[in-house]
């Protein structure tokens, strides 16, 4: 996937590593970046050309594909954390958190996986966490919908390869974003994270493993479930 000459799409721009993806697409040489929003007048990276999305609303995001069809590379990068548990959480939170991270993904895919195809496959960027690998208490719905989105990722890739789109998983641990307000441990420059995950799109890369934190929990997965959440930090 060559970002150089790109049209792209990142949801979720107003902020975090959605606002650093619009800035480092267009320091890449992208033709145009269409940066989204539920928020637009909060967007504010210059240069690029401004669209109201919530990826949880089916209607702005057939608005955004119909404005937007020179779209060759789309980013899923908007989320929401809501720090519910799953059997003690508020279902409606459970339920916002599917619904940001699985069916909003999935519903933007579906959307401008025709744009996609029009324009001779492009690719695909979604953006994941580690805690598609592991739960943590606080973060189950969390964990939950990120898993999914994971599996979503895999999925579309299978569908979308005969049209020739690239589909890039980005999984990083803990970025120092406004999303983690409050949280003590190490984390991650999120202009560091959208660099590394801009190179393995430019390398054709399917996974991007962003830091120690994700290497490491995915490398978990072989073993006995119970040596990783024995772990202090787990």
């Amino acid at each position: 996937m060559d970002i150089t000459g790109s049209v792209a799409l990142v949801t979720g721009a107003n902020r975090g590593l959605g606002r650093h993806f619009a800035q480092q697409l267009l320091e890449r040489g992208a033709a145009r970046v269409y940066a989204t929003s539920r928020r637009p007048e909060l967007v504010d990276v210059p240069g690029v050309e401004v669209l109201r999305v919530d990826v949880t609303d089916p209607a702005s995001v057939a608005a955004a594909a119909a404005a937007a069809g020179d779209v060759t590379l789309l980013v899923n990068n908007a989320g929401i954390t809501t720090g519910a548990n799953l059997v003690t959480g508020d279902l409606a939170d459970v339920r916002r958190e599917m619904d940001t991270h699985f069916y909003g993904t999935l519903g933007v895919v579906r959307a401008f996986a025709p744009v996609l195809a029009r324009n001779g496959g492009g690719g695909i960027v979604n953006v994941l966490s580690a805690l598609s690998w592991f739960s943590t208490d606080g973060a189950n719905a969390y964990a939950a919908a990120k898993a999914a989105a994971w599996s979503l990722t895999n999925g579309v890739r299978i569908e979308l390869t005969g049209q020739g789109t690239q589909v890039t998983g980005v999984v990083l641990g803990a970025a120092d974003t406004d999303m983690m307000a409050g949280y003590t441990g190490p984390m991650t420059d999120p202009a560091d994270v959208v660099r590394v995950a801009l190179d393995g799109v430019q390398a054709g890369d399917w996974e991007v493993l962003v830091d120690d934190w994700s290497r490491g929990v995915k490398a978990s997965l072989a073993a006995d479930p119970r040596a990783f959440y024995s772990q202090p930090a787990a």
